[in-house]
C-alpha cells in the first residue's frame, strides 16, 4: 500500500551537503512534505545561506528550468545583510540559524500551503485563458463545425481525458445527436439512442451538471452500462447542460480514462462556463457571421438602426444627461440607442452598439436573466431592480442594477435603465458575511446576551439567553419586555447605575450581581456586565452579558459544607486528644488519693468521728476516677444545655459508642 508521503509534496535542499539536512529531514514530515534529491520532483527549495557553497548553489537554481515553479524558504545569518540577500529572491520564507524542528515544520507547512495557493491560481488563469480564447473564436469563426470540434479537442487535451462529445437533443426526446467528438472531425450529426446514455437524460431532467466520479459503480447506470463503462477502462464520467432559452437543449459529455480517474471541483465549474458559453454561441450562430460587421447584412442592419436611430433624438438630448445608462431596443432585443453614461458604463462608443444584440454589448454572466428582463418588457410589463452581472468590452466585470419598461413607439420596444451596483453590491457582500459571522458568535456564546431599545424591547436574545431565561428567540423579540426578565424595579435600577459614572463609567457597568427571572418564576442569580450603546452621541440601545452563577454557588455551598465538617472533625480531634491528656495527668494523683483513703479507713473503725469524712473522700476519689475513666474514652464532640444557654460537654454521649 502507497504511503501518504508518496503523493506529497517534494522539497529540496540547497546546497545539498547542508548542516540543515537533519533539521530538514525531522521537519519535513512533520510538514507532510517528503525530502528529495535534485530538483526534478521538488517543489519547494530550502536554500542555506549560511554556507559557503550557498552561494553559487542558489545561482545554479536560478539559472535552472524549474526555477520559476519552485518555492523557496531561505536560511539566512542573523542580521540586515542576510535579510537584505533574501529579500531580493522574493521567498516564501525567512529564517535565521538556529532554527528549531518544530517552527521550521510550521514555516515549511505554511510555504506549501503557499505554493499549492500559487499553483491553483496558475491553473485557474490557464482555464481564464482557455475560456477567453473560446469566446474569441466563438465570436470570429464563422465555420461552426469545425469550432465545435476545435472545443471539445482543446478540452480533452487540456483535461487530459479520453473523450469529449457535444451531444444535441434530437425531436424525438429519446435521441440524441453528436454535433462534434474531441477523438474524430469527421464524427458528426450521429445519431445515438439516449436510453443507453442514463446521465445526459438525468441532465436533461434535472438541468443540472451530472457527475460519475465511479462510473462503473454509479447506480445511475444499468448493469449493461457498467459493464460497458468498466471494459472500455472509464474511471469517471460527467454530462454538463447546453442551456438555450432556459430549455436544455444538449450536453457536453466527458470521460476520464488511463491515468486519470476523478473530475475536480474547479474542473467541474469550468466545464459548466464552457458548455454554457457554447450554448450561447450555437444560440446565436445565426449571427456569427456578421458579429465584426463586415458582412453586407450587418451594414444593412447597421444603416437601418442608424435610421431608426434618428427618430430618437429628443430622447438622446434628454438621455445625454442623465448618470444611468440607457439604452433603446427594438423587438429584436437590438440597441437602437445608447446614451454616453451606458457607452462608459459598457467600456463601448455608442455609435459601435447600434444594431448589435444587446447579449453582444452587454457579455452577461447568465443572459437567461437578461433575457428574461427585455423579453418581458417587450410584452408590455415593466420590471426594475434586476441585478445582471456583465462584462464589459475591456473586459471588467461588472454588477448592473437593470430597469426595463415598454416603448409606445412604432419602431422601439424596450427602454433598458442600469446603473452601476458593483461596489454597492461586494459591500452588501461583506456587510451580509460579517453580520452572518456576528451572528453566529453571539450564538455559539455560552454566556447569554441580550439587548434592547430605550423601550425595553428586545431586539438581540442569544442562545445562551434561551437557555438562562427558558424564552425562545422568537418569544423574546417578539413582544418580550427586558422588564420582564428582571425582578420589580431592577431594569431601571441597572439603567440609572449606567447612566451614572460611579460603576465604571458613563455607560458602563463593570461587572455586578443581578438576579434575573425565568420564565418558571425561579430566580436565577447571575453576574453581568453591561453598556450603553451610542450614535452620534445619542443613546441608541443597551446591551447586557449574563453569566449564569447556579451551579457556581451550588459548588461554594458545598466548598463551604466541607469546611464545616473539616472544622468540626478538627475540634473533635483536638478534644479528644485533650481528654486523653487530662485523663492521664488525672489519674496518678487519683490513684494516690484512693490509696490514702484506703489505708485511713483501714486503721478506722467505723465508730470514729474520721472515719466517715474519709469514707466521703473514697468514694468521691472513685467518682472523679470513673469521670476521668470516660474522658480517657471521648472519641466525638457532644454537648447538652447546662443552666440555661450554657452549652457543656456530654460525657455519656461522647463515649456511648464504646460501651
Amino acid at each position: 500500500m502507497s504511503s501518504s508521503l508518496e503523493f506529497a509534496l517534494g522539497i529540496t535542499l540547497v546546497p545539498p551537503d547542508s548542516v540543515a539536512r537533519e533539521p530538514l529531514a525531522a521537519s519535513a514530515a512533520r510538514a507532510g512534505l517528503r525530502v528529495v534529491d535534485g530538483l526534478e520532483e521538488a517543489s519547494l527549495a530550502l536554500v542555506d545561506l549560511t554556507q559557503p557553497a550557498g552561494g553559487p548553489a542558489l545561482r545554479a537554481l536560478l539559472d535552472s528550468p524549474r526555477a520559476a515553479s519552485l518555492t523557496l524558504v531561505v536560511l539566512v545569518e542573523p542580521g540586515e545583510t542576510g535579510f537584505t540577500t533574501a529579500e531580493a529572491l522574493k521567498p516564501a520564507d525567512i529564517l535565521t540559524l538556529p532554527v528549531a524542528t518544530h517552527e521550521l515544520a510550521w514555516r515549511l507547512r505554511r510555504a506549501a500551503a503557499r505554493h499549492r495557493e500559487r499553483e491553483e491560481q496558475a491553473r485557474s488563469q490557464e482555464d481564464l485563458s482557455l475560456l477567453l480564447e473560446l469566446t474569441a473564436e466563438y465570436a470570429e469563426t464563422s465555420d461552426v463545425e469545425a469550432l465545435l470540434h476545435g472545443v471539445t479537442r482543446r478540452l480533452a487535451e487540456k483535461l487530459d481525458i479520453a473523450r469529449a462529445t457535444l451531444v444535441m437533443l434530437g425531436r424525438n426526446a429519446d435521441e440524441g445527436i453528436i454535433v462534434a467528438a474531441s477523438d474524430d472531425p469527421a464524427l458528426k450529426d450521429l445519431r445515438i439512442e439516449l436510453s443507453r446514455y442514463p446521465e445526459i437524460r438525468e441532465v436533461m431532467r434535472t438541468g443540472k451538471p451530472v457527475v460519475m466520479q465511479e462510473a462503473s459503480t454509479h447506480p445511475l447506470l444499468g448493469d449493461v452500462e457498467r459493464r460497458a463503462v468498466a471494459a472500455r477502462g472509464i474511471h469517471a464520467i460527467a454530462a454538463l447542460p447546453l442551456p438555450i432559452r432556459g430549455q436544455v437543449r444538449g450536453v457536453l459529455l466527458v470521460r476520464a480514462a488511463g491515468t486519470r480517474r476523478t473530475f475536480t471541483t474547479r474542473e467541474i465549474d469550468f466545464l459548466t462556463t464552457v458548455a454554457h458559453a457554447t450554448a450561447v454561441a450555437l444560440r446565436n450562430a445565426s449571427v456569427l457571421q456578421s458579429v465584426r460587421g463586415q458582412t453586407e447584412a450587418e451594414k444593412t442592419a447597421r444603416l437601418a438602426a442608424e435610421e431608426q436611430a434618428a427618430s430618437f433624438k429628443p430622447y438622446q438630448l434628454f438621455f445625454a444627461h442623465v448618470s444611468e445608462g440607457v439604452a433603446i431596443l427594438d423587438d429584436k432585443a437590438c440597441v437602437l440607442s445608447l446614451n454616453p453614461s451606458g457607452a462608459a458604463m459598457l467600456d463601448l462608443p455608442a455609435p459601435d452598439a447600434r444594431g448589435r444584440h444587446l447579449h453582444q454589448v452587454t457579455q452577461p454572466v447568465d443572459e437567461n436573466v437578461l433575457m428574461e428582463l427585455v423579453t418581458t418588457a417587450s410584452h408590455g410589463e415593466a420590471r426594475s431592480g434586476v441585478d445582471v452581472e456583465v462584462c464589459t468590452a475591456a473586459g471588467r466585470r461588472l454588477t448592473l442594477s437593470m430597469s426595463a419598461a415598454p416603448m409606445r413607439d412604432e419602431d422601439a420596444a424596450t427602454i433598458l435603465s442600469f446603473r452601476d451596483v458593483t461596489d454597492a453590491r461586494k459591500l452588501e457582500y461583506e456587510l451580509r458575511q460579517t453580520k452572518d459571522f456576528l451572528e453566529r458568535l453571539i450564538d455559539s456564546s455560552v454566556d447569554a446576551i441580550i439587548a434592547a431599545d430605550l423601550k425595553g424591547r428586545i431586539i438581540l436574545f442569544n442562545k445562551g439567553a434561551e437557555a438562562l431565561c427558558g424564552y425562545t428567540a422568537q418569544e423574546a423579540l417578539g413582544g418580550l419586555s427586558v422588564h420582564q426578565l428582571y425582578p420589580p424595579g431592577v431594569a431601571k435600577r441597572i439603567m440609572a447605575m449606567l447612566r451614572g459614572p460611579e460603576h465604571g463609567g458613563k455607560g458602563r457597568l463593570s461587572l455586578t450581581r443581578e438576579e434575573l427571572m425565568h420564565r418558571s418564576g425561579e430566580r436565577v442569580p447571575v453576574s453581568m456586565t453591561a453598556s450603553l450603546v451610542y450614535e452620534g452621541g445619542r443613546e441608541v440601545f443597551s446591551v447586557g452579558i449574563f453569566t449564569d452563577l447556579r451551579a457556581r454557588m451550588q459548588l461554594e455551598r458545598k466548598l463551604s459544607d466541607v469546611e464545616t465538617r473539616l472544622e468540626e472533625s478538627e475540634k473533635s480531634a483536638v478534644i479528644v486528644a485533650l481528654a486523653g491528656t487530662a485523663a492521664h495527668e488525672l489519674n496518678q494523683p487519683l490513684t494516690s488519693v484512693m490509696g490514702y483513703a484506703e489505708l485511713l479507713k483501714r486503721r478506722l473503725k467505723e465508730e470514729d468521728f474520721a472515719w466517715k469524712p474519709v469514707d466521703i473522700i473514697y468514694r468521691e476519689a472513685e467518682r472523679m476516677a470513673e469521670i476521668v475513666r470516660k474522658i480517657g474514652k471521648i472519641t466525638r464532640y457532644e454537648t447538652k444545655s447546662y443552666m440555661g444557654a450554657q452549652q457543656i460537654l456530654d460525657l455519656d454521649k461522647a463515649t456511648s459508642h464504646e460501651d
